[in-house]
């Protein structure tokens, strides 16, 4: 997830089902009524028994690295017989419904409140890893809203949503026969946000991939065609950087409003929430740029991930250690996709790394590895440093990029690594969660576990000056510009070597364009 941060971020989903495949859990929500900000919920069910006596709402949920306990939104919670008899249920934990003679029930009613405007003491969470429900438009994002019985998380599900007829309608998901949408399990159903309302639409074909755009904009400043025209040069960029898209079909869901929150990737969806400005000259850029980031992750997590992230934990928040391939590779790629596809110039590069390790100067904990990052991503001390994957991590990848194009004479770099990578697993594959740092460097080279080791696992001071001189860019931890009074330092300086020799010209071309 690309989160907004000075200035402005699962994925267990799969492969879509088939249209026709019959299903054990069945879910209505009547987005007519809207009363009290609540979602009404009803869960049609047969055939539970004993081992399927709790019923769990999300503690949390993938590629959002916090505590989230939607238990706290929900606000009823019943269920019946066939005969419409209640049966018991109490609340065991924050998260947790107890159902005393699952055997017995047949249908489960419950209301969940949306977290917009939901007011919580502590743990607020992501707008766009939330709902929003107004009377022109929902944000629904099946975390909150629904649940799963115990032991039924990769049971096949059905949404089945009535909304008012002149609302559009945005998701990945399927229909089925009978008109309701269909998730492979709950994993899918979180992978696949949905934005209802009053929208705008547009979509484009890129090599055989039918990119959909839906977008609510509050005052309809901003349309789903300006977005769509401004991202084009951007996923034709990105299909050549990934050498064809993995997916068929992506769906992007834009929500402008009142304030700035950030992005969150799915594997066939992404979702963002902005606020409603004017759509000057850099906004498309902008948007475009954040855009990137996310939809790369049709490669990573979507087709490498770890197996913590396979089957996902909602239940007990459990961190991988490689959030540095997930998020921080994903953002080295959101730069270098546009590099390559002659959207960003090198000078605008040399910029996004001055700007990176500025931000990871000031304001994140020197002390904090990536991997340390990870491991305490859902603590507190582990929230504060967080983005610094996207920031600090971002220019450890592009190191590390470096570093595989100078063994390899400029054939093979992170690029050409991530796309076999996602080959030799994809999205059906996890790689061992203990064994992947090995895995890279069999596949790679004897360095890279050093690299790993020093950079990516330790905090040790990264080699700016030493890799950047391999493609012919000069790097200066401090410049004095100007003189006397009007003298200033300034940090972290990338200037291109006019006098590179060959061999840094000739591995700068390979740095910068798709092979």
């Amino acid at each position: 997830m690309k989160k907004l941060f000075i200035t402005t971020w699962m994925i267990a989903g799969v492969v879509l089902i088939s249209c026709g495949q019959k299903t054990s859990l069945n879910y209505s929500i009547d987005l007519n009524d809207r009363s009290n900000d609540e979602f009404k919920v009803t869960l049609d069910i047969k055939g539970l028994s004993d081992d399927n006596n709790i019923y769990q709402f999300a503690a949390t949920a993938p590629g959002t690295y916090q505590t989230m306990n939607i238990g706290r939104f929900v606000r009823s919670f019943k269920a019946y017989d066939k005969k419409g008899n209640e049966i018991v249920t109490k609340k065991k934990s924050e998260n947790q419904w107890e159902l005393t003679t699952p055997k017995k029930i047949t249908k489960i009613e419950f209301r969940v409140a949306e977290t917009w405007d939901t007011p919580v003491e502590e743990m607020e969470m992501y707008k766009m890893c939330g709902t929003s429900m107004e009377d022109d438009h929902v944000l629904f994002n099946a975390h909150c809203v629904i649940g799963y019985p115990q032991g039924m998380q990769g049971q096949p599900l059905t949404l089945s949503l009535t909304y008012p007829e002149e609302w559009k309608i945005g998701t990945a998901l399927s229909k089925n026969e009978n008109g309701a949408y269909a998730a492979k399990n709950f994993d899918h159903a979180v992978d696949s946000p949905i934005l209802l309302g009053r929208l705008s639409e547009a979509s484009a074909d890129f090599n055989g991939t039918k990119v959909e755009l839906y977008t609510y904009s509050k005052t309809d400043k901003i349309k789903s065609t300006d977005l769509l025209e401004s991202m084009s040069a951007m996923l034709e960029a990105a299909n050549k950087f990934v050498v064809d898209f993995p997916v068929d079909r992506y769906t992007f869901l834009f929500h402008f409003e009142d304030f700035n929150a950030g992005a969150w990737e799915h594997s066939y969806s992404s979702e963002y929430v902005y606020v409603e400005d004017d759509y000057a000259v850099d906004g498309g850029p902008k948007i475009t740029s954040t855009a990137a980031h996310e939809f790369f992750h049709i490669i990573t997590p979507l087709n490498i991930h770890s197996e913590v992230i396979q089957q996902f934990n909602f239940v007990t928040p459990t961190p991988s250690a490689h959030l540095w391939l997930y998020e921080s590779t994903t953002e080295w790629a959101s730069d270098m996709m546009q590099v390559r596809g002659g959207i960003m110039t090198l000078e605008g590069l040399l910029g996004q790394l001055n700007y990176k390790l500025r931000v990871d100067d000031y304001y994140f904990d020197s002390d904090y590895s990536l991997t340390k990052i990870a491991e305490t991503s859902f603590m507190e001390s582990g929230r504060k440093n967080y983005s610094n994957v996207y920031y600090k991590g971002a220019v450890i990848i592009n190191l590390l990029d470096i570093l595989l194009l100078e063994k390899s004479d400029g054939k093979r770099g992170m690029r050409e690594v991530v796309n076999e990578l996602s080959k030799k697993y994809g999205s059906e594959k996890a790689f061992p969660e203990n064994e992947f740092f090995d895995i890279f460097t069999e596949m790679t080279y004897p360095e890279v576990a050093d690299f790993f080791e020093k950079y990516v696992k330790n905090d040790e001071p990264l080699p700016l000056k030493e890799y950047y001189a391999k493609v012919g860019i000069t790097y200066l931890a401090e410049k004095t510009v100007g003189e006397g009074d009007e003298a200033k330092v300034e940090k972290f300086v990338f200037e291109v070597d006019t006098l590179a020799n060959e061999k840094q010209l000739a591995l700068r071309k390979a740095w910068t364009t798709n092979l």
